[in-house]
């Protein structure tokens, strides 16, 4: 290097470690953070249904639900499409107190959450009224987050998840086992009779969940499943009766013949199963016949047919008398019946009419009007059974004498049993105590005319007691009490 350059760089290095001598160090204090992570565990919807185990979802159930019992049934999924979210939902083993009494209000069963945030769990209609005890959490990453409550609840994406949801809880019924649904509908069967009132569009769905009992067995309800597959050949329609009880229902005359020929009768013993069926037309094809109305079809064979039009013959007139001139308020028609086999007569309910259980139920009803006024007066249709020694005897009876008091006592007795049978109720109660009393007079030979006799014992009034004011002079001194600083 020549002698210039060298010169030049030990000048310029000795300029600098002065210029650095000359400048003093300034500390600076810095905060510096350094971020742990305490919980690396993901939100239990989050994780794939194969990572985790049933006392996972069990204690999720009962942390966020604060329920102490273990979920009946949940399913955990993740749905894609128009919206993409994932949930878990929880069937409750038991159902709250006040289910059917706030039935409609607004509950915070279902927790929404966007992008793992927590929005909201008071959504109007995120299940339909009849799911609203299904318990659970939604969280989806399609929602806006920066909107308000309001807002997000009128995004036309709610209600695709709605339905997604609703789909997914149907399905979770329908693959719980035969035991645990078993204990489902003892909770909450009548939240799936109201859904096939209230969901048109997953009513096959919901019918395919209804349990009924049956005259198949006596202890296990029946599906309409299993019934469509037990139906004799030929068969083309579901038979059911209601009632109060199994008991009435078995023992009713309308189903004498139905039971007789071996077919399968459905009980509905509820107040809201004819309601149910009403909205339920048909299942599978097969139409639902209500067996206490007209047009039952049994499929009688020509012999049947041939010998009931000779019957019609020889009844006719008898049949006419009791429309026009002894049951005239009271019935529509007086026909001869092939499903009556024990009982002598029977009333039946025209095709859109009110059947005797559904009439009880009408006047029972809390705003329902005094004396049924809410109810149609609608007459029905009085179905006699030709065999039945009864109808026999006052058919003879009117033959001889259509005038006399004897025919015209039988026809209102036989009509006032009827009504009984039938499951509807008496409107004159006393007429029908004094035609039983009258009855009852022939059959054991007492003179219509005896009449009650009273001893006069019962008939004297008892007098009161007379008080007699007595003299001054006689009252009894009382005696006076002295204070007791006297004493």
């Amino acid at each position: 290097m020549p002698p210039l350059k060298r010169v030049r760089l030990m000048m310029m290095s000795r300029l600098r470690t002065k210029m650095m001598r000359s400048q003093k160090v300034k500390m600076v204090d810095k905060t510096v953070y350094d971020w742990e992570v305490m919980n690396d565990n993901k939100p239990i919807w989050l994780r794939s249904p194969k990572e985790v185990d049933d006392a996972d979802y069990v204690a999720f159930y009962k942390s966020f639900s604060k329920d102490s019992d273990e979920p009946l049934a949940h399913v955990h999924f993740t749905a894609e499409g128009e919206v993409t979210f994932k949930s878990i939902l929880f069937v409750p083993k038991t159902a709250a107190h006040d289910l059917y009494q706030d039935y409609g209000k607004a509950v915070d069963n279902i927790k929404m959450y966007v992008k793992r945030v927590f929005i909201t769990d008071d959504f109007e209609e995120m299940m339909p009224k009849y799911l609203a005890f299904i318990k659970g959490v939604v969280d989806s990453d399609d929602l806006p987050l920066n909107v308000s409550r309001e807002t997000l609840q009128q995004n036309k994406l709610l209600r695709v998840i709605k339905k997604k949801l609703v789909r997914k809880a149907l399905d979770m019924l329908k693959k719980m086992s035969a035991e645990d649904f078993k204990k489902f509908y003892k909770e909450f069967g009548t939240n799936i009779k109201l859904g096939v009132m209230e969901d048109h569009s997953n009513r096959n769905r919901l019918a395919k969940l209804l349990r009924w009992q049956s005259s198949n067995d006596e202890e296990e309800m029946t599906s309409l499943e299993g019934y469509v597959e037990r139906m004799k050949e030929k068969q083309d329609h579901i038979y059911f009766m209601s009632g109060t009880t199994r008991a009435e229902c078995e023992k009713s005359p309308f189903v004498e013949k139905l039971l007789k020929k071996g077919y399968e009768v459905i009980y509905l013993i509820d107040p809201i199963d004819e309601y149910c069926v009403q909205n339920l037309p048909e299942f599978e094809g097969k139409k639902f016949q209500n067996a206490a109305k007209e047009n039952l079809n049994l499929q009688d064979n020509d012999k049947v047919k041939e010998t009931m039009e000779k019957l019609g013959r020889d009844y006719d007139t008898m049949l006419n008398w009791l429309k026009e001139k002894v049951l005239t308020s009271g019935i529509d028609k007086a026909i001869l019946s092939t499903r009556l086999v024990e009982s002598p007569c029977a009333l039946v309910a025209s095709q859109y009419g009110y059947s005797g259980n559904m009439e009880r139920i009408m006047k029972s009803q809390a705003y329902a009007k005094s004396g049924g006024q809410d109810v149609p007066n609608q007459k029905k249709i009085l179905e006699l059974n030709p065999f039945h020694p009864l109808v026999q005897e006052m058919n003879k009876l009117y033959k001889a004498d259509e005038d006399g008091e004897q025919a015209k006592d039988l026809a209102h007795a036989l009509y006032d049993t009827a009504l009984l049978r039938s499951g509807y109720s008496l409107k004159d109660t006393v007429a029908f105590s004094e035609r039983m009393d009258k009855l009852l007079r022939k059959s054991y030979s007492i003179d219509m005319s005896a009449k009650v006799e009273i001893p006069p014992e019962f008939d004297e009034e008892e007098k009161p007691a007379s008080t007699e004011e007595v003299p001054a002079s006689e009252e009894t001194p009382v005696s006076e009490e002295k204070p007791k600083d006297e004493l």
